[in-house]
């Protein structure tokens, strides 16, 4: 059976090795959530238990957020100037959403960008499912921002995103 080359996404070598250093990133990060509600449930007493794997976890996602963005710095030329532009230098949780959001979407049209993120108008018909891009998304957007954001505040991080790379092409 043979499927047609338009199915496929065509990617580059900058793609893929900044998606595996993400995909090691993930876990690590959910391994941190997952402790820090332990965390939250036990007793003072219990908690000294947690608190050494806690900063162990916190080390450990530190570095590899450091290792990806300068990867990223290194292999796209947009990506350091959309650092400056957003302002999200010293946080590496950031960072790795920066560069996530950064190797999602093809950048060809703003209609385009906007469905691939899931930032459509809502109607009582739409039926809302989030993905990985909008999960990365909605992360660049908390550390920019902070916590209580909306569509409005997404999609203008986007935007921004947007206009980072259209200067640098």
């Amino acid at each position: 059976m043979s499927i047609e080359e338009r199915w496929f996404r065509r990617v580059t070598e900058d793609f893929l090795v900044l998606r595996r250093m993400v995909l090691v990133y993930r876990p690590l990060m959910k391994t941190h959530q997952q402790l820090l509600n332990k965390y939250r449930a036990l007793s003072e007493a219990e908690k000294e238990v947690l608190k050494p794997a806690i900063s162990s976890m916190e080390k450990q996602m530190e570095e590899m957020a450091r290792m990806i963005a300068g990867e990223a710095g290194r292999r796209y030329l947009a990506y350091n100037g959309l650092v400056e532009v957003l302002g999200v230098g010293g946080r590496s949780s950031a960072l790795e959403a920066l560069v996530e959001v950064f190797t999602y979407a093809e950048w060809s049209s703003w209609r385009r960008v906007r469905n691939y993120f899931g930032l459509w108008d809502r109607d009582g018909k739409t039926h809302y499912h989030k993905t990985k891009a909008r999960n990365a998304l909605e992360t660049l957007t908390l550390s920019i921002k902070g916590y209580r954001i909306n569509g409005r505040d997404i999609e203008e991080v986007l935007k921004t995103r947007k206009a980072g790379i259209i200067a640098q092409a």
